[in-house]
């Protein structure tokens, strides 16, 4: 078996190593995830130091190693100059990063991971410096797009409870849609309180509520996940758990609307649209996703840093 492989790959996440040299993560089309040495990249006169960067794409010569393969040869095919240009541009392209990084796979070909993360780059680097709103709505069309192709996509075109369509209504300036983390996606509130409100009922059918002493204080139940009542002839509180989702989060007709249209190729413009529309959706899309991978974005909070200040200097 050969010692080398050749691969083309996009650098993710890159740290130091000894005095000299790089450790760099890549997506590669043909192996997935590895990790890799890059020799002396630290250098100032290092071949490997530019092709070692953050999201550049390579076609690399690897050498196998003990612990960790070695970079022999790099060729770059590919260059984000734009997105290190823009600091909003750079976090959400390390956001996007992170959730990569959590669903490729190593030993194996990871051609659509790699196919559309490179997509949603060059996307980004596209946008207008001049506009953050829109950074924010590429960086929430990408997340949905990873999520959909790890199956983990959220429900957002119908209501998990009653399973019936979602249409915002922009007559009503109150109308809200509530969202579930754990239910997986879209709930209609009045789904929900409909639920509520007939599992209070048959708690009361099957339990009577007896004389209770006034000694007795009824235990707090968790809202929308419990119903307490009173064990007839006893002083037994019981807690009757319901299959009532938790509300994470409240959308109006414009947030869900967003939402609704990230699955398309390509984003939508959608008159009304405002900044903190698209913040409200990237709030929702990044809770959901720390939920599905298990673990926090770091990245996130260079782009709540990024879009305060930019808030601050337009007032």
């Amino acid at each position: 078996m050969s010692r080398t492989y050749k691969a083309t790959g996009i650098n993710l996440k890159t740290q130091a190593l000894g005095e000299s040299d790089k450790i760099v993560t890549i997506l590669t089309r043909e192996f997935g995830l590895i990790r890799a040495v890059a020799p002396g990249a630290r250098k100032h006169n290092s071949s490997l130091g530019g092709r070692s960067g953050m999201f550049v794409v390579n076609e690399l010569l690897i050498a196998k190693g003990r612990s960790l393969d070695k970079i022999t040869q790099a060729q770059t095919l590919k260059t984000y100059p734009g997105l290190a240009k823009d600091l909003g541009k750079l976090a959400a392209s390390q956001y996007l990063a992170e959730i990569v990084l959590c669903e490729a796979l190593s030993e194996q070909p990871q051609e659509e991971l790699y196919d559309l993360f490179n997509e949603h780059l060059h996307r980004l680097e596209a946008v207008s410096s001049a506009n953050p709103s829109g950074v924010l709505a590429h960086l929430a069309h990408g997340v949905f797009h990873l999520l959909a192709l790890a199956g983990l996509t959220p429900q957002v075109q119908i209501c998990c409870l009653s399973q019936h369509p979602l249409k915002p209504d922009f007559t009503d300036p109150n109308w809200q849609v509530g969202f579930s983390i754990p239910a997986g996606g879209t709930v209609s509130l009045e789904a929900r309180e409909r639920l509520r409100k007939e599992g209070q009922r048959e708690i009361n059918n099957q339990y009577p509520m007896p004389n209770v002493p006034s000694s007795m204080t009824p235990v707090a139940s968790t809202e929308g996940t419990s119903a307490t009542h009173w064990l007839p002839n006893t002083q037994t509180v019981v807690v009757h758990r319901q299959e009532i989702p938790v509300i994470s989060s409240r959308l109006g007709a414009m947030e869900l609307t967003l939402l609704q249209h990230l699955s398309q190729p390509e984003i939508m413009q959608i008159d009304g649209a405002r900044d903190h529309n698209w913040l409200s959706v990237e709030q929702i899309l990044r809770q959901y996703a720390q939920y599905q991978l298990g673990r926090p974005i770091r990245s996130a909070t260079l782009i709540d840093s990024y879009f305060a200040a930019n808030h601050d200097a337009t007032l």
